[in-house]
């Protein structure tokens, strides 16, 4: 670009962080200046006398006046070192102010939890972890929300939830995760059903071509034993809760696929069998999950610990 006669070109300004001493080398010269010692004021703050003095002489290259007069009997201000001293104790102040402020945006933060999970997690595991919560942090309000793997995933994506818990074989886009627990499904029927007295485990094909008592699509459990016995017979029943599915499956209805966490009481009371497979794995893993750049802080970071814990 042409310029006319007379125009020159400027200077670039460098920015207030090149120009503006630290928030430290300000704390120090108040020090100083309310102590009277450079010493002093370096054993306050926590640093060495070395680093004190060297603190003081690049904030004075910086700003290009001399600050400390340092003698025997001590450290003293210069008339530029006490103007300067006036307009540090303004930031300091004002960066006490910004601190006090972002500590409340903290406590408000974590003055709750949105917890999103999916059904197993939440009827199995999610009591102990969240009384475990609760001994840390007495005055979190968790609210939680529970629903299949795909009503969680939605959640999260939609800032409805601050972390999650599903069951299913991926985690869709726009999350990340981390493996908390493992689980293994299992056949399971009431003892009167014919599946019961059988010597042979089932077959995967057995099982496949079986109607079974299933929770809804989206749900983890049935989509890892769909992608394991790669397809299902039309359910004999289609249920929202894993409850649901345990009460329909105890009553007669027919066999369920179920997690081995929910089943542990009714197989012990012998209300419910477990029907062994051969030629198929229906292991899992259970996974906490969060929008993709927002990982867990606060008591979203304890609650995660918890689950590893």
């Amino acid at each position: 670009m042409l310029m006319s006669k007379g125009e020159e070109t400027a200077a670039p300004v460098a920015g207030l962080a090149h120009r503006v001493p630290d928030l430290g080398a300000l704390e120090l010269l108040l020090a100083v200046a309310r102590l009277g010692s450079l010493g002093r004021a370096a054993r306050e703050l926590g640093i060495t006398q070395p680093a004190a003095s060297s603190r003081i002489r690049s904030m004075e290259r910086q700003l290009g006046v001399a600050l400390v007069d340092r003698s025997p009997r001590g450290s003293r201000l210069t008339d530029a070192g006490a103007l300067v001293t006036d307009w540090a104790r303004r930031i300091v102040e004002a960066a006490e102010a910004f601190d006090a402020g972002a500590q409340a945006l903290r406590g408000r933060r974590d003055s709750r939890l949105r917890v999103a999970a999916s059904m197993t997690i939440a009827e199995y595991l999610l009591p102990g972890w969240l009384i475990a919560l609760r001994a840390q942090r007495p005055d979190t309000a968790v609210s939680l929300l529970a629903g299949n793997s795909a009503a969680v995933a939605g959640r999260l994506l939609a800032d409805e939830a601050d972390l999650g818990f599903v069951e299913g074989l991926a985690v869709p886009a726009g999350l990340d995760e981390a493996v908390v627990a493992h689980d293994r499904l299992i056949v399971v029927t009431a003892p009167g059903h014919p599946w019961a007295r059988r010597r042979a485990p089932l077959s995967a094909g057995e099982l496949a071509s079986t109607p079974l008592i299933l929770r809804e699509e989206g749900s983890g459990t049935r989509q890892v034993l769909q992608a394991a016995l790669g397809g299902l017979a039309r359910p004999l029943l289609e249920l929202s809760s894993t409850t649901a599915v345990k009460a329909s499956a105890v009553s007669g209805a027919g066999p369920a696929v179920l997690s081995e966490l929910a089943v542990g009481e009714e197989l012990s009371a012998r209300r419910l069998v477990s029907v062994p497979v051969e030629g198929v794995r229906l292991d899992r893993a259970l996974r906490a999950v969060w929008r993709t750049g927002h990982r867990p802080t606060g008591p979203g970071r304890d609650l995660l610990g918890l689950t590893r814990g």
